[in-house]
């Protein structure tokens, strides 16, 4: 038993002790991690057949806040293990104050590329320093951005670029530091000369595809400006402009083409052309989809967002760079999703272009999203994210010039419609209306005819006015010659009729004068008359294929028919009676017309000097 005992607390004291063993190799585990130099960072190879490398895998990062460190102490922080993997959203970090540093280690292992070029595929970063540490301890400094002089640059390129001399067999140590007040994103990789040759001209050709694309909207959409005189043109063409300006700046081609030297230009282009192209967006948008009238709180809204981008515009070249392409980066998002709003509303309210303009416009709306989020460091730079403007804003241009269009017809078939039912009201004739839409040039001859038309009627009896009646009556005369039909004239005029105007007023005068009008109308034009008010109260009939004794049968007809029934005007019946001179026309008669007139005028005033009320020949 006392053997037992002393097994067991020998056993207890072995327990106590492996507890402890344990611990103390915890605690110089712990110290050794903490002491113990990090693991170095992994060395990219360029080995033979590499031609492009991304530098992403092989990259590390640190953040100078207040951007004051110098090379040396940021090597010494990348010996250390200071330097940070790149997040998996790559090397897109937003807005960020300070300077960002960049390091990996190069060896070069192709004996046929000695130099290669290393391409920042972003454009609008302030200022890049690389610096090349060689293993003898020489360091070559390059700078580049857009705070340098674009012919400084290696390659007249628009991404900043640096060509590296990389000795074949050695190790090289690459920092490349990167300060801007624009957006943080530093997408860095290595090109063989051969490469980098390949891979300007493909996007200088999609580049010159894109914009020779908006090239040819913008000259399209102008000539049918010029032509149209249509705002909605006018504020497409500006829109398409600034937003062109907008991918120029953001792509980096400004700063090759239009101020290659001007830094504050290259920094303050982003914000301004932001803005320009926001308010052309909007001011298209109101006018397209005619929110004054379907949605005046909507337009009204609208002007504000032009007041405020107006304002932003001139506040840019004032303010922190960082702080307005933030400003003006979230205003486009804002921006952009009101637009959708208003045709989602225009839609609603049974606008039928806006349908195009929306889904055009749904393009737009994903392409900004997805380029605001990458400046903001949500979405990872690659080829959709970093081309999403351009697919998005091509889509769009082209879908709202197809709605500029569509739009158009819709515009001239409101207008035609329009014409249509003004001549309906104007013409008695007219028993029907026309219920399709032919082609263009046939509905803009038919508005043309209908003008005409309106413009040979009298406004108040709707019968034909002086003027037309001399024309018609010549065609009358001549038809007459060739067939030797007898053709006569009516001249007719209202007894006593100032003293219904003095009596009652000009209104019921009026009245008085469209029922004249009308009865002369149902009387006269089944005999196959031309009527035609001749002035004040005085009326004209010319009656074809009748002789002086035809003519005067149907004279007293209508005097008989004015006679038996007064006319109305509101609670008042008004009597009338006419007097009526007739005379049979000599056709061959030189001034047939003019002395016709006379002698009808004549036998008129014959009937007024016998008493009124009469029909009287000569």
């Amino acid at each position: 038993m006392v053997a037992q005992e002393g097994f067991q607390r020998q056993q207890g004291w072995d327990r106590i002790g492996t507890g402890r063993a344990a611990w103390l190799l915890l605690g110089l585990l712990a110290c050794w991690l903490l002491v113990a130099p990090a693991q170095a960072q992994e060395e990219l190879q360029l080995r033979p057949g590499t031609s492009i490398q991304s530098l992403a895998p092989h990259i590390a990062y640190a953040h100078d806040v207040d951007g004051r460190a110098s090379v040396d102490a940021m090597r010494a922080q990348a010996a250390q293990g200071r330097f940070q993997p790149l997040p998996p959203a790559g090397a897109s970090f937003g807005f960020q104050p300070g300077a960002y540093w960049f390091h990996a280690q190069l060896r070069n292992d192709n004996p046929h590329e000695p130099r290669w070029l290393l391409v920042q595929q972003y454009a609008l970063s302030d200022r890049l320093d690389v610096y090349l540490r060689y293993p003898d301890g020489r360091v070559i400094h390059h700078a580049g951005g857009d705070h340098v002089p674009f012919d400084q640059r290696s390659v007249r390129y628009r991404h900043p670029n640096f060509q590296l001399d990389l000795p074949v067999g050695q190790s090289v140590d690459l920092f490349v530091r990167v300060e801007s007040q624009s957006s943080m994103q530093v997408p860095l990789a290595l090109y063989t000369p051969t490469s980098f040759t390949e891979l300007s001209r493909d996007a200088q050709f999609a580049m010159g595809l894109y914009f020779g694309i908006l090239l040819a909207l913008f000259t399209y959409n102008l000539v049918l400006w010029l032509t149209l005189r249509d705002a909605s043109y006018f504020w497409y063409l500006f829109h398409i402009g600034a937003f062109g300006l907008v991918l120029f700046t953001l792509y980096g081609l400004g700063f090759e083409y239009l101020w290659p030297r001007s830094s504050w230009l290259a920094d303050r282009s982003v914000p301004l052309s932001i803005c320009l192209a926001q308010i052309g967006m909007q001011q298209f948008a109101r006018n397209f989809l005619g929110l004054r009238q379907r949605w005046p709180a909507g337009d009204r809204v609208g002007l504000g967002m032009i007041a405020l981008f107006v304002l932003l515009a001139i506040a840019s070249t004032q303010m922190a760079i960082r702080l307005s392409t933030q400003l003006a980066v979230v205003a486009v998002i804002f921006s952009v999703a009101w637009i959708a709003v208003e045709a989602i509303v225009a839609v609603r309210r049974g606008y039928k272009p806006a349908r195009l303009f929306l889904l055009a416009w749904s393009m737009f709306l994903a392409g900004i999203a997805m380029v605001a989020m990458v400046a903001f460091g949500v979405l990872p730079k690659n080829f959709v994210t970093e081309y999403s403007v351009q697919i998005g804003s091509a889509l769009e241009m082209l879908l709202l010039s197809v709605a500029l269009g569509y739009r158009y017809a819709s515009l001239r078939n409101q207008n035609e419609r329009i014409v249509r039912e003004s001549r309906d009201q104007l013409e008695l004739k007219v028993a029907q209306r026309t219920g399709e839409l032919r082609q263009a040039l046939e509905q803009l001859e038919t508005a043309h005819l209908r003008l005409r038309e309106f413009s040979r009627l009298d406004g108040l009896t709707e019968l034909y006015n002086r003027a037309h009646f001399r024309e018609a009556f010549e065609h009358l005369m001549s038809q007459a010659r060739n067939s030797r039909r007898p053709i006569s004239l009516l001249m007719i005029d209202l007894d006593h009729f100032k003293r219904i105007n003095d009596t009652y007023g000009h209104l019921v005068g009026d009245d008085c004068l469209r029922w004249t009008s009308n009865t002369m109308a149902e009387t006269l034009r089944p005999h196959g008359a031309l009527v035609a008010r001749f002035g004040g109260e005085e009326f004209i009939a010319a009656l074809p294929d009748m002789g002086l004794a035809e003519a005067s049968l149907v004279a007293e007809e209508l005097r008989q028919r004015l006679r038996e029934r007064p006319c109305r005007s509101g609670d008042l019946d008004i009597a009338i009676s006419a007097s009526i001179g007739v005379h049979c026309v000599d056709t061959h008669a030189k001034d047939s017309l003019d002395s016709a007139l006379q002698v009808a005028d004549q036998a008129l005033y014959t009937a007024k000097a016998e008493g009124r009320d009469c029909v009287r020949t000569l």
